[in-house]
């Protein structure tokens, strides 16, 4: 299964796992594949500790590191600094937008945070907080990818990452997106159909991907979207993607660090239970469907603000929703793909991959099986 991409990065199968789980990350690289870490949600300092943590683990093999660089977003441009930018942002929200928060998490009685307990707000949303998190990313050998997950990559971030020897991905959800990646001079395109969990598109998997991958040859395509099973994987790369990304999978893992009550919500989830909700992000992400997501589409009820000030306004709701889980699925943010619904029991990472290979073996058995001699 070694595609160009594969011989490329040094991995053993063409299977590259999105999880903000370091655990994750370091298993899916241990089994042959590259795992991708999702930063966003770290500050440098933090994003150290855990790409320490998983050089430690992961010997002599390569992952990847996910950083989020939007092409739009309130306040792009602003040459200050981070703490400047945060500070003119937050102005910018409205009380009733934060009071209308507030109101959902105590209607739905998730207890407040400690007093003074800070809550961070903007992250890894903007070019000036992402540019410390691609600068540590790259005082790491073993990663050997960097993505980023919403627009085209600013060209001094694709070129500083480039000319460091690594390779650049960055996320389409439709053939202008992939196009623009690809005059920028991105190294692979990952095309994400609108099923994909998180910020996604309104085009289907099966009629995108061969559309970006037809529209951006030479450019390599991983295919997102929908992929669960070595069958879809078979069915992605038999029109010509060179490997599968895949985030919903790995969240109900034994190796996930999603609290318990979460991975419950997942595996009780069918995939009709997700919607694109611009609730928690400002942007179109796919999540379950719950009372935050409905709260926030209702006519009487404030309007979602853009990115990043939508996040600044949900961010508290995410803080408490991690320090209580039991209390807090009502109104989680439980980001996921319509995959979720054949998500039916923990398994371990190494599971999980070894049944994709076996398969995707089995489906090409399949196709060579009706092909006349």
């Amino acid at each position: 299964m070694q595609t160009a991409v594969c011989k490329e990065l040094g991995i053993e199968y063409p299977i590259f796992a999105f999880s903000h789980c370091r655990d994750v990350v370091a298993a899916v690289s241990n089994v042959g594949g590259l795992g991708v870490l999702g930063a966003v949600g770290f500050t440098a300092d933090q994003l150290e500790k855990e790409l320490a943590w998983i050089d430690e683990q992961v010997g002599d093999r390569p992952y990847g590191v996910d950083i989020v660089i939007p092409g739009k977003y309130e306040g792009k441009g602003e040459q200050i600094s981070a703490e400047a930018l945060e500070e003119k942002l937050r102005a910018m929200i409205p009380q009733e937008h934060r009071d209308f928060a507030k109101q959902l998490l105590a209607e739905a009685g998730v207890p407040e945070l400690p007093a003074g307990e800070k809550v961070p707000e903007l992250l890894g949303w903007t070019a000036a907080t992402a540019g410390p998190l691609v600068e540590t990313s790259l005082r790491h050998e073993k990663v050997r990818l960097l993505a980023n997950a919403l627009g085209t990559p600013p060209a001094d971030v694709i070129r500083e990452i480039q000319e460091s020897g690594r390779l650049v991905a960055a996320l389409a959800g439709s053939v202008r997106h992939a196009l623009s990646h690809r005059e920028a001079g991105v190294d692979i395109v990952i095309c994400q159909g609108g099923e994909g969990g998180g910020h996604t598109g309104d085009v289907g998997s099966i009629v995108l991907w061969p559309e970006v991958i037809d529209a951006v040859a030479p450019t390599p395509v991983l295919a997102a979207g929908g992929i669960g099973s070595g069958r879809q994987m078979a069915a992605a790369m038999a029109m010509g993607a060179q490997g599968v990304w895949c985030g919903t999978l790995w969240l109900t893992v034994t190796e996930s660090d999603c609290p318990p009550e979460q991975k419950q919500s997942y595996l009780n989830a069918s995939s009709l239970d997700t919607v694109r909700s611009r609730s928690f992000t400002g942007k179109p992400a796919r999540l379950l469907r719950n009372e935050w997501t409905d709260a926030w589409d209702r006519d009487d009820t404030p309007d979602p603000l853009g990115m990043p000030l939508q996040y600044m306004v949900a961010s508290e709701a995410v803080v408490r929703g991690h320090r209580y889980p039991a209390q807090a699925q009502s109104v989680g943010f439980n980001p996921c793909g319509q995959i979720v619904g054949s998500l039916r029991a923990v398994r371990s990472v190494r599971h999980v991959v070894d049944e994709m290979i076996e398969e995707f073996l089995d489906a090409v058995e399949c196709l060579n099986s009706l092909v006349k001699e």
